[in-house]
């Protein structure tokens, strides 16, 4: 993965705010080649889910950007998407793998324990957070702060870490400079129409140089 901007497409918090995915993921993309981009549709049936994903894969591989999907290793593999992530709660990796054979899989943590256990498995990259108090989870972990998220990318040498949680323009660079590779956005992409692309590409240059 390179360094950057990980873009979370949440489609509750985007139809919340009355915003159509695709015009919106269309904006994100413009801002260049950031790290990836993930479809998370938490509501959505596997059918809907499917229809949407199999959509957005050809605006990221036009934009040169790796597409990933939440939860569902059958629907990413079914789009054609570069990978899966994954929650606790979700299949175990290597189940994963099984499923849907050649996609990249990247896994959550919430704790120091559940780090070191992901590590413990050959994911592709291990989320941590979140870092930063964040709104755009309802039933969102204790909040994990950069001293832990520093001690832990320091710890995982060679393996890409991506931080989550409360990422804004205003701590964007502190992410960088604890050693994640990327930090992953929701909450602060969701600005006006006119400004995504823009609010993207800074997001991209803050979490890419530190």
């Amino acid at each position: 993965m390179q360094p950057g901007l990980y873009a979370i497409l949440d489609v509750d918090s985007l139809q919340r705010a009355s915003r159509p995915p695709l015009d919106f993921a269309r904006r994100v993309l413009d801002a260049g080649p950031i790290a990836a981009l993930q479809l998370r549709a938490k509501s959505m049936s596997a059918r809907e889910q499917l229809g949407l994903a199999a959509a957005l894969r050809p605006l990221c591989a036009d934009a040169g950007v790796p597409f990933f999907l939440n939860d569902r290793p059958d629907v990413a593999w079914l789009a054609g998407a570069d990978g899966v992530h994954l929650g606790q709660d979700d299949l175990p990796i290597e189940l994963a793998r099984r499923v849907a054979s050649g996609l990249q899989v990247g896994v959550s943590s919430h704790s120091p324990a559940e780090f070191v256990a992901a590590l413990a498995t050959d994911a592709d990259y291990v989320a941590l957070g979140p870092v930063f108090a964040t709104s755009s989870k309802a039933d969102a972990a204790p909040v994990v702060g950069l001293a832990t998220l520093r001690s832990l990318c320091a710890a995982a040498p060679g393996r890409a870490v991506v931080a989550i949680g409360g990422i804004t323009l205003a701590n964007a660079h502190e992410i960088r400079a604890a050693g994640a590779r990327a930090g992953a956005v929701i909450g602060a992409l969701l600005v006006d129409d006119a400004e995504v692309t823009a609010t993207a590409r800074a997001l991209h240059r803050a979490l890419s140089e530190g």
